[in-house]
């Protein structure tokens, strides 16, 4: 409303809609649950109209939907009511699962309300806001047609001269603009209140924390398809390139007479061995490749392998799981053997873990002497953060003297290798 254009937009009319069908919708609402409760009292009597009383405790549910789908006049946000989806199918669980939720009441009182107060409030403003303020504009039509040369402004005041039916005429416009606002205003709150009376919240935040679970899964997929796209960029671009270079200046080597020259080349060739096998090593921390052709039994063994402190694996998977689970997994099995070979001083570690009951565990255990700080900068907070977003769980237990265990969960299904890989 605070636009300049906001009287020359939909708005205005949007909002007269909404206030206009609330008022009808209000009456409907109203002579529907006096009828209902009207009949169901009679037939009590005789017993009959007992059951049926059922129905006026669902009378505030079409109400409710109808509100709802009002709202949209006037509210762009989506509007849900948090219903229950009935535990079986049928008319008796549906029944028993409307009458023992919040909402089912939380809406009747609102249907009542409605009923009996808040389409009064919306009739007034359409009579005020938009019938007045037409009637003073179409008086100069009205004298000229069924006025006879004068007519009653607002049933009022009579009008005998053209120049005052087109000066009411003119009042009319102006009150017109101004009751513009005063209806968007109306319809606001009106919409507001029934938002607040008829919407769910619990259901509101449920669905914003399973957006952002969503959407944080999303964010881990694309990143674990960002590292293997440059792990699949650096292999197989410039390592080969890096590869073919070292090749060459071995043989410029070989060729070239003793000398300065020769020197030179050595050391150019020294200085690309070492360069490709930092690569390399780049490329594994990036996003090992034995990780993506044979999974994470064959991907720890191969970090036990290349481990400074002795590791011993006791890790059998009948499947795979997902590549974000397997991903996660494979670096906090990393991190907890250099940080076991950096600050533990432990002599053996041992990996070990399995599949069982829908979840994936892993435990890493060393004899160093402990200690170990998540809040010290070992990473092992980052990893924990990784882990969560994948609802898994990270258990570190350190105390002082050791032995330092690491203990962490996924929830996922075990899929075979083949699918894995298509």
């Amino acid at each position: 409303m605070s636009r300049p254009g906001f009287l020359l937009s939909a708005w205005p009319w949007r909002s007269t809609a909404y206030l206009l069908t609330g008022a009808v919708t209000g009456a409907v609402a109203l002579v529907g649950i006096l009828t209902v409760s009207t009949v169901c009292g009679a037939l009590a009597v005789v017993l009959v109209g007992l059951p049926l009383l059922v129905l006026v405790a669902l009378s505030g549910i079409p109400v409710a939907e109808v509100e709802r789908r009002r709202l949209r006049l006037i509210d762009q946000s989506a509007v849900s009511g948090g219903h229950l989806v009935p535990a079986a199918p049928g008319l008796w669980a549906w029944l028993t699962t409307r009458l023992r939720e919040q909402a089912t009441w939380r809406e009747l009182g609102y249907a009542l309300l409605f009923a009996a107060l808040l389409w009064p409030v919306d009739a007034l403003a359409i009579t005020g806001g938009l019938f007045f303020p037409l009637s003073m504009v179409s008086t100069p039509l009205l004298m000229a047609t069924v006025g006879d040369g004068q007519t009653k402004v607002l049933k009022q005041w009579t009008v005998t001269g053209w120049p005052a039916a087109f000066g009411v005429a003119a009042l009319g416009l102006l009150l017109m603009a101004v009751c513009g606002y005063l209806l968007g205003v109306t319809a606001g709150a009106r919409a507001a209140l029934t938002r607040l009376l008829i919407t769910s919240r619990e259901g509101e935040l449920d669905a914003k924390v399973v957006e952002l679970a969503r959407s944080r899964v999303r964010l881990v997929e694309a990143f674990e398809a960002e590292r293997r796209r440059i792990e699949r960029d650096l292999h197989d671009g410039a390592q080969q390139r890096l590869v073919a270079l070292t090749m060459a200046l071995g043989l410029a080597r070989l060729d070239a007479p003793p000398g300065p020259l020769a020197d030179q080349l050595t050391k150019a060739h020294e200085e690309a061995v070492r360069a490709l096998a930092e690569l390399r090593e780049l490329i594994h921390g990036i996003h090992p490749k034995v990780l993506t052709d044979y999974g994470l039994q064959a991907a720890v063994a191969d970090a036990a392998d290349r481990s400074v402190v002795p590791v011993d694996v006791d890790l059998e998977l009948p499947g795979r799981p997902t590549q974000a689970v397997e991903s996660a997994a494979y670096f906090v099995v990393c991190e907890a053997l250099a940080n076991a070979a950096r600050h533990s001083g432990a002599d053996r570690v041992r990996v070990s873990g399995g599949h069982h009951d829908g979840r994936l565990f892993l435990e890493v255990r060393d004899d160093g002497c402990g200690g170990a700080d998540a809040s010290a900068g070992s990473g092992l907070t980052g990893l924990a953060d990784r882990v969560s977003v994948l609802d898994g769980r990270l258990a570190l237990t350190s105390p002082p003297g050791g032995p330092t265990l690491m203990r962490v969960e996924f929830p996922c299904e075990l899929t075979k290798a083949a699918d894995h890989s298509a």
